[in-house]
């Protein structure tokens, strides 16, 4: 079976979590969305990097999913949300996917 990278998981949660959220207009949907990938993708984080590495990017997966809701009102939505999916990626990928 191909294995999925850890960075594109997370980043779709939070672009998937969000598209589902605005497309639907169930906010909890969206949740359900973003919640499903982020713990895919921690369980990714732990089992290559170890719960230290998961930890940091859990934290990082949590404070960009918040962090788009500010950002939002100053570059718009979408901008947001791709912006820090790709963040939480880059950074899932510099210290998880290049390992693997």
């Amino acid at each position: 079976m191909v294995k999925v990278p850890a960075a594109a998981v997370a980043a779709s949660g939070l672009v998937g979590g969000y598209a589902v959220a605005r497309f639907t207009k169930k906010r909890q949907l969206g949740g359900v969305v973003l919640a499903v990938a982020g713990a895919a993708a921690a369980a990714q984080w732990k089992q290559v990097a170890g719960g230290k590495v998961a930890g940091a990017l859990t934290g990082a997966y949590i404070a960009a999913f918040a962090g788009s809701h500010p950002l939002a009102k100053k570059v718009g939505p979408w901008p947001a949300v791709f912006g820090v999916a790709g963040g939480v990626a880059a950074a899932s990928y510099v210290l998880v996917d290049r390992r693997a």
